[in-house]
C-alpha cells in the first residue's frame, strides 16, 4: 500500500475540510451541523455510518470493512469548539460569533476524514474493521463516555488511536511515545461555614476569609509534604469568593479549583487527603466545611505495544526523523476513558511555526496551525489502522 502517494493525493481535500469546520464551529453537544457535514462527506465516500440515537444526537460512528477477516481498530477525532471570539484575520475565520475552534478540533475532523478516504481506497487489502469515531463534547469531558454508550463499536474494538494537534511541538514532528501523556483532571469546590459579625468585633465571629485563606495555604503544602517529589501533582485554587461589605466579617467563603496528576494511586487518595487538611484547618478556627469533589478525567496513558506500532507506522511514510519525544502535559483529555479499557495510543501532531502565526497557545483567540502538517496527521491515522490490522 503506497500510503505516501494517497496522503499527497488527498492533502487538498484535508485542507478544504479543515477550513470549512474552522469557519463553522459549534460548542459541546451542539455539533448538529458539524455532524451533518461529516455524514455528508462519508456518504460521498460510500462509507457506512451511524449517528447516535441518544440526545443530543451529535457525533458520527463510521465503519470501513476490510476484505479479509481480522481484528478491529478505532480511530477517534473530537469535533467541538470553544466559547472564544476569534481574532485571526483569515478567510476561514469563524462566522459563529463567540465560538471558535481554538483548540484545533477542526483539524482533527479533517485529518480523520482524510484518513477515511485513504482507508476506503485500500479496504480490499485490509484484514479487519476500522471504526471512525467523530466524538462530540471533549471540551467538557463528557463526549467519550457518550460515544462508548452508542452501539457495540467499543466492545468490538481491539485497539484505538487518537491524536491532538499541538502548538507545543514543531511542525513536522509527531510525538507517540508510551506511558504518561496527559494528566487526570479533577474539579472541586470548598465551602467554609464560619460566623459573621461586625468588623469591629472579630472576637464574636469565625472569619471565613481568614479560615479560607488558611485552607488555601495549607493545600499548597499538600503536594510537597504528602506525595513523592518524583510524582507530578498540582493543586490549584482558581476562585475564592467571600464577603460583600467592608465592615462585615464574612461567615461564608467558597473556593473552586482543580487537581492534576498522572498516578491512579494518587487519584485514589487525593480527595481523602484534602478532607484531612481542610478539616484540620477548620477545626483549629472553629469553622465547618463542605468539600464537593468531582473526578472528571483519568490520566491518558499510552500502551507500550500500541505506541511501538504507531512509531513504526509514522516512520513508514514520514521517515525516522518525524518522530519526536515530548514531555507529558498536565492538560486533560477524555480519550483517557478509552485507554482505561482498551490498549491504544494518543499522539501529538506538532503544528508550531511562528512564520505562519502558529505560535499562540491552545484556547487563545489567535490560535492557529501550520496547515502543512495536516496531511501527515491523516496519514498517521490511516497507517496506524493498516499496520495494527495487518500485523494482528
Amino acid at each position: 500500500m503506497d500510503i505516501k502517494n494517497l496522503i499527497e493525493k488527498n492533502k487538498d481535500y484535508i485542507l478544504e475540510m479543515r477550513r470549512y469546520f474552522h469557519k463553522n464551529p459549534e460548542l459541546s453537544f451542539e455539533e448538529h451541523e458539524t455532524t451533518k457535514k461529516i455524514a455528508e462527506e462519508l456518504d460521498k465516500m460510500g462509507i457506512k455510518y451511524e449517528i447516535p440515537t441518544e440526545e443530543p444526537k451529535t457525533g458520527v460512528i463510521g465503519v470501513i470493512e476490510g476484505a479479509k477477516p481480522g481484528k478491529t481498530v478505532a480511530l477517534r477525532a473530537d469535533i467541538d469548539a470553544l466559547n472564544v471570539t476569534e481574532q485571526n484575520d483569515v478567510e476561514y475565520k469563524s462566522v459563529n460569533e463567540g465560538k471558535m475552534h481554538a483548540c484545533g478540533h477542526d483539524t482533527h475532523i479533517s485529518m480523520l476524514l482524510g484518513a477515511a478516504k485513504i482507508l476506503n481506497e485500500v479496504k480490499d487489502e485490509l484484514c479487519g474493521k476500522v471504526y471512525l469515531i467523530f466524538q462530540p463534547a471533549e471540551e467538557v469531558g463528557l463526549g467519550a463516555k457518550y460515544m462508548i454508550r452508542q452501539g457495540n463499536w467499543f466492545e468490538e474494538t481491539d485497539s484505538i488511536y487518537g491524536s491532538h494537534i499541538w502548538v507545543g511541538l514543531d511542525a513536522g514532528k509527531i510525538s507517540l511515545e508510551a506511558g504518561d501523556r496527559m494528566a487526570a483532571a479533577d474539579m472541586f469546590s470548598i465551602k467554609i461555614h464560619g460566623k459573621s459579625g461586625h468588623g469591629s468585633l472579630p472576637n464574636e465571629t469565625v472569619d471565613a476569609v481568614v479560615v479560607g485563606s488558611a485552607v488555601v495555604q495549607a493545600l499548597q503544602q499538600l503536594v510537597s509534604r504528602n506525595y513523592s517529589p518524583l510524582d507530578s501533582v498540582t493543586v490549584t485554587i482558581g476562585s475564592f469568593h467571600s464577603g460583600n461589605r467592608f465592615n462585615i466579617i464574612a461567615g461564608e467563603a467558597e473556593m473552586t479549583g482543580t487537581n492534576r496528576y498522572f498516578s491512579r494511586e494518587i487519584g485514589a487518595r487525593i480527595e481523602e487527603d484534602m478532607n484531612r487538611v481542610i478539616k484540620g484547618v477548620c477545626d483549629a478556627y472553629g469553622a465547618t466545611y463542605e468539600l464537593d469533589y468531582t473526578y472528571i478525567l483519568g490520566p491518558t496513558i499510552n500502551d507500550e505495544k500500541a505506541s511501538e506500532i504507531a512509531i513504526k507506522a509514522l516512520e513508514k511514510f514520514a521517515g525516522p526523523d518525524a518522530h519526536s519525544t515530548m514531555q507529558k502535559t498536565t492538560g486533560g483529555e477524555d480519550f483517557s476513558y478509552y485507554l482505561e479499557e482498551k490498549p491504544g495510543c494518543f499522539g501529538f501532531v506538532g503544528c508550531r511555526n511562528p512564520e505562519v502565526g502558529a505560535e499562540y497557545p491552545h484556547h487563545n483567540e489567535r490560535f492557529n496551525v501550520d496547515e502543512t502538517v495536516l496531511a501527515n496527521g491523516a496519514g498517521m491515522y490511516a497507517q496506524y489502522a493498516i499496520d495494527f490490522l495487518n500485523e494482528n
